[in-house]
């Protein structure tokens, strides 16, 4: 056998006892006639011991390992004079007593360590090195956790697990696809499937009445901090449910995550409705870890005698605990941040109250002590607080740069603690939203979203105002998963396609397989979706979901480590019927 125990399992009761371990060499150490191997596998470190006085040329071969270098040691456990209380395995050692190099080592690019000096780049490139190191191993680790135990949940709730394609039609309702061209169809595409949205439905119409997926999805899309072109849902469908039953049953499911992996209680969790998150918090994800809620200010600032604030449409402001003692430095570089092209805001008021009962703000030539008294009383301020006020001419798009704006005063305040978690529902969606680009309507979520029956009758002359019952989950201002009641009626359907722009002949070429699905018993049913690898990121506390894939993009889209996208050969792309002139203007 290549081991006999591993680095991380070996304690003070297996002294005396030989062994064999198998890993990879952290670090050498010489002093005197010893040599002190730290070996390392996926479950830990055990300190191996050469002595010159026991063997000399042992202790030779030690000396000439590297780091990194894989090898197999024969020994004896022995328990440590200085123990290292760091180590799980701090109070023994290994005396080794034989030695096998399995595999030489080059000098690494990084130090495969918790700390390590390599930057994100190098360690992308070298990714098969980075997992090595402990700090991103226990982030798959935990992920692996979640996963069973989110199948044991659900397989406990009845849930049947069915595999969906991955080579599907284009549905170009949603975000970018990503197409594969088919050899056998020249001229014809496949898409990578964004998720498994109505392949699911389809299961319901077949009688699986509660199915999940941990779905591989794909989009073609811009990337972020939480985002990646290929990442994976816990993707889950229901039939005979209403909106109450999905959230109550994946709530538990939430629950019990939070149980295990954190050992945190959830409470029950509140639901707030989209216009009412928009308007104290300026977002549909809200992060309730700390306050700083919006408070309305056209009725107290529309005074006549400052012009940016008479002609808005919006003057909105939060109240900064605390920091009326910020310097005109500090106070300089929140209008530069909110300034920023990422925020959009054209310029930033400030009122400070400080401790002695003063008032100093950005804006006091144009209002009177009386009018910032006021303010101070509808902001809910005190002494020593700090008010920071933005305006604009369309309200949502001002409230989503003063929800930035308050999002980073929790950062420099450290009010966004990652071992604190408060989650909520966030319901009641618009059914539609505006596309400038487009310019018509779109499905916030998508098309089979069904609207609220009280809504209804507004679909023919006010289908902007229809509420959908759709429902996020959101966590710490992520939102970690979201999804809806499914429409199974077919008039209803082809009302909504028609609302969206769909002609009867283009809904039936891109959805005929469930319109005609529809019509042989459709029962009522209502589906969600978690993003996974979100899900696992929140939990470890990290700040991108990267350090939970194993072998993920770089922000430009890119596999660095495998040169991925790469160019294919001209008889590839024959065979495909493609032509790519990288030349053409």
């Amino acid at each position: 056998m290549y081991r006999t125990k591993t680095c991380g399992e070996l304690r003070a009761s297996d002294a005396g006892s030989e062994v064999t371990l198998a890993g990879w060499v952290q670090r050498i150490r010489k002093m005197g006639g010893m040599t002190f191997v730290d070996l390392r596998d996926r479950y830990g470190i055990t300190q191996l011991v050469f002595n010159e006085a026991a063997d000399q040329a042992l202790c030779d071969r030690a000396n000439k390992l590297g780091r990194e270098y894989c090898i197999q040691v024969k020994g004896s456990v022995c328990e440590r004079e200085s123990k290292n209380a760091n180590l799980p395995t701090g109070d023994i050692e290994v005396i080794a007593t034989e030695l096998n190099v399995l595999s030489e080592s080059l000098t690494p690019p990084f130090t495969i360590e918790d700390n390590t000096d390599g930057g994100d780049d190098i360690r992308m490139k070298y990714r098969y090195l980075d997992l090595r190191r402990n700090a991103v191993r226990k982030n798959l680790e935990l992920r692996h956790r979640m996963t069973i135990l989110i199948r044991n949940f659900l397989d406990s709730k009845d849930f049947i697990e069915v595999e969906t394609p991955i080579l599907i039609g284009s549905t170009p309702e949603g975000a970018r696809d990503f197409v594969v061209p088919s050899r056998m169809n020249p001229g014809q595409f496949y898409a990578l499937p964004q998720s498994p949205q109505t392949l699911k439905q389809l299961l319901m119409v077949s009688g699986f009445d509660r199915y999940f997926q941990i779905a591989k999805c794909f989009r073609d899309e811009d990337l972020r901090a939480d985002r990646q072109p290929e990442f994976t849902q816990i993707d889950c469908e229901m039939s005979f449910v209403d909106q109450d039953d999905v959230i109550d049953l994946f709530e538990d499911m939430a629950r019990h995550l939070f149980r295990e992996i954190r050992g945190v209680e959830l409470p029950k969790l509140q639901q707030m409705t989209w216009h009412e998150a928009m308007r104290r918090f300026g977002s549909d994800k809200p992060d309730l870890r700390f306050g700083m809620e919006f408070v309305e200010l056209m009725d107290v600032l529309k005074q006549g005698t400052f012009p940016v604030f008479d002609s808005a449409a919006y003057i909105g402001g939060i109240c900064v605990p605390g920091c009326a003692s910020y310097t005109r430095k500090q106070l300089d570089q929140l209008t530069d941040f909110v300034k920023r092209p990422q925020v959009g805001a054209k310029g930033l008021v400030y009122v400070k109250y400080n401790e002695d009962g003063t008032v100093k703000s950005s804006v006091d030539k144009f209002y009177t002590p009386e009018v910032l008294a006021r303010l101070k009383e509808t902001m809910g301020a005190k002494d020593g607080d700090l008010v920071l006020i933005l305006s604009g001419d369309n309200a949502n798009k001002t409230r989503t740069q003063l929800c930035t704006l308050r999002l980073e005063m929790g950062d420099r305040l450290g009010l966004r603690d990652k071992d604190k978690f408060e989650c909520l529902w966030i319901i009641d969606f618009p059914l539609f939203e505006w596309s400038d680009e487009e310019q018509r309507l779109m499905s916030t979520h998508h098309p089979f979203t069904m609207p609220n029956p009280d809504d209804i009758p507004l679909l023919d002359e006010h289908p902007e105002r229809v509420r959908a019952k759709a429902y996020d989950f959101v966590c710490n201002g992520i939102e970690l998963g979201g999804g809806s009641l499914r429409i199974h009626d077919g008039k209803l359907q082809e009302k909504m396609f028609g609302i969206l722009g769909f002609t009867p002949e283009r809904a039936m070429a891109q959805f005929g397989f469930l319109i005609n699905a529809f019509k042989y018993g459709a029962p009522p049913h209502a589906g969600l979706a978690f993003g996974l690898d979100r899900f696992v990121s929140v939990m470890a506390g990290l700040d991108s979901i990267r350090d939970c894939i194993a072998f993920p993009k770089n922000n430009s889209g890119r596999d660095v480590m495998l040169d991925a996208p790469g160019f294919l050969d001209d008889k590839q792309l024959d065979e495909l019927c493609l032509k790519v002139d990288l030349n053409q203007e």
